[in-house]
């Protein structure tokens, strides 16, 4: 696109990527926010064990990020969800739709073998707009 210009957004109240990607980026309107795991800006610790909480601050991080570019989870396009264990579904969409409210972004929500984190269970990213 002509005269296009991205740009990369940091949330000041997040830890720093582990690795070589910005948290999240804009072109335009759009807001594309990396996979966020369930670590506990306060702390630097993951949350809590289970399934429950720590979809709860993948959900808070992804949030942080939206809100640094100028959105929020109520203009999510799509989300991405990698499980560790696909039988914590059901927990994991409680929690999700309780997040989201009555917005209802397209999903995918996959299983994964792995996920970049001793302990992490979900990592959740997003293509959002800003309003």
């Amino acid at each position: 696109m002509p005269g296009a210009a991205h740009r990369f957004v940091h949330a000041p109240d997040l830890p720093k990527p582990v690795g070589p990607y910005s948290p999240g980026v804009t072109l335009d309107r759009l807001v594309f926010v990396s996979g966020q795991g369930a670590t506990d800006p306060a702390t630097g610790q993951l949350a809590g064990p289970g399934i429950d909480i720590q979809t709860e601050q993948c959900l808070r991080n992804v949030e942080a990020i939206l809100k640094a570019a100028g959105s929020d989870l109520q203009h999510v396009l799509r989300c991405g969800v990698f499980l560790l264990d696909m039988r914590e579904f059901p927990r994991m969409n409680a929690v999700y739709e309780r997040m989201f409210g009555t917005h209802r972004p397209a999903r995918t929500t996959i299983q994964a073998a792995a996920l970049p984190g001793e302990g992490l269970r979900v990592e959740i990213d997003c293509v959002a707009y800003v309003p």
